[in-house]
């Protein structure tokens, strides 16, 4: 007997001892937000990118104000976003229209996701400056729709003030609100803990194992579309897309039908951060029928489209570029989402990392934190996942959006 034990003992303790160095190695790793961006990049674009909601603000009345001086017809507008927090919450409209022939229409809209806002900011500048031309409007009207939501731009948040996740909100069908999401209340309890915060817990400091656990009964395809497809049910919970149009999406809608009506061909691009390979921008639409697949993939010939139904990227519902189209029956319509990947959430650890950051927001919102420390490091995290303070990072994807315009706009443009 006492050669049994000392051979179980033998195999047994090395055994204990790795397993608990492994979570000890993944709890520490799992933990941590930080890159090494090391990205070529051939220009600074510093200046594009503001500190908070007000600036961005501001810049951007700024700029279309002065475009007034250059082209006929400038039509520029803000509509007030209702809100119980701030009473100064807007997303601010700029339409140029085409100058000679209404052939074509660009949308380009940021901050369907509040904090994304900042990003998406610094790319619709980046147009304004480098392509909005008198060759480009002779024949295309540009609508810019900056900060969309406006409160969780001001917040730092990526809902509504009311928990709703705008581009799980915009109907392109009646029914949208009467989805039901069968993945989700299965994964209820996981991604929407109760209590006050603690990041040093157990639950949290071994999260990954626990998300791993779920993996393996489903696997990592299904969980992440259970978890990010939108969900109508549960008002308290993560991409909850409510229960009928938010305030910002019906104002909206008059404005959107009303300057798409003249234009033959339209294509409306969503600027969004958070979702895949870190410095990548992903070209991430839903999956589209033909022949409108085989007309977006033309246009943006020579880049790789992430449709949702491929392995490591999901559908949405409630789309806001899909209710753009809804509004534009009979049109040649081309639907995209621009997606800059911050934390490799196309990776198991990185999207497992990029729930977690998520979890912890919204449980923080709802039940609050148990220190200051929690507090900060949560709201440090979401921000980071979604507007990285790397210089590099920043600049790179830019260079990226400014050779996706380069390419795309004389594509589209072209009779």
């Amino acid at each position: 007997m006492k050669t049994l034990k000392r051979i179980l003992l033998f195999f047994l303790l090395p055994l204990i001892v790795i397993i608990l160095a492994v979570l000890i190695y993944v709890s520490i790793g799992f933990g941590k937000l930080q890159f090494k961006d090391l990205f070529p990049v051939t220009d600074d674009y510093a200046a594009f990118y503001p500190e908070t909601y007000d600036d961005a603000r501001q810049d951007f009345r700024d700029i279309t104000a002065s475009l007034s001086d250059h082209y006929n017809n400038v039509m520029i507008t803000s509509i007030v976003v209702p809100s119980g927090t701030h009473n100064d919450l807007t997303i601010d409209i700029c339409y140029v229209p085409a100058q000679k022939d209404s052939a074509n229409l660009l949308i380009l809209s940021s901050g369907i996701h509040g904090v994304e806002g900042f990003v998406g900011h610094a790319a619709q500048q980046l147009f304004i400056r480098d392509y909005l031309s008198e060759q480009l409007l002779e024949n295309t009207g540009v609508l810019l729709i900056h900060g969309v939501n406006p409160y969780g731009f001001m917040f730092n948040r990526r809902v509504t003030e009311n928990n709703v996740d705008l581009n799980r909100n915009s109907p392109s069908t009646p029914d949208l609100y009467q989805t039901i999401n069968d993945g989700y209340p299965i994964i209820y309890d996981l991604i929407n803990p109760k209590g006050k915060v603690n990041r040093k817990s157990l639950e949290n400091r071994f999260f990954f194992v626990k998300a791993i656990n779920e993996i393996r009964k489903a696997s990592l395809p299904v969980l992440r579309q259970a978890v990010l497809q939108g969900q109508y049910q549960f008002p308290e919970g993560l991409y909850f897309g409510g229960t009928q149009p938010e305030p910002q999406i019906e104002a909206l809608e008059p404005f959107l039908s009303a300057w798409c009506q003249p234009y033959e061909k339209i294509l409306a691009i969503d600027l969004h951060t958070g979702y895949g390979e870190r410095g990548k921008l992903h070209f991430f639409p839903n999956p589209l029928e033909e022949p409108q697949k085989s007309m977006l993939e033309n246009l943006f010939e020579g880049y790789t489209i992430d449709w949702g139904d491929s392995e490591d990227f999901y559908i949405v519902t409630g789309q806001f570029v899909e209710f753009i189209g809804a509004l534009t029956p009979g049109k040649e319509y081309y639907p995209m989402v621009f997606e800059y990947g911050t934390l490799n959430s196309q990776t198991t650890m990185g999207s497992i990392k990029s729930l977690h950051v998520m979890i912890l927001e919204n449980q923080g919102k709802r039940h609050g934190y148990k220190t200051t420390r929690d507090s900060l490091q949560v709201k440090h995290d979401l921000h980071e996942m979604y507007y990285p303070s790397s210089e590099n990072w920043r600049n790179f994807i830019l260079d990226q959006t400014s050779e996706v315009f380069h390419n795309i706009l004389p594509r589209f443009t072209s009779p």
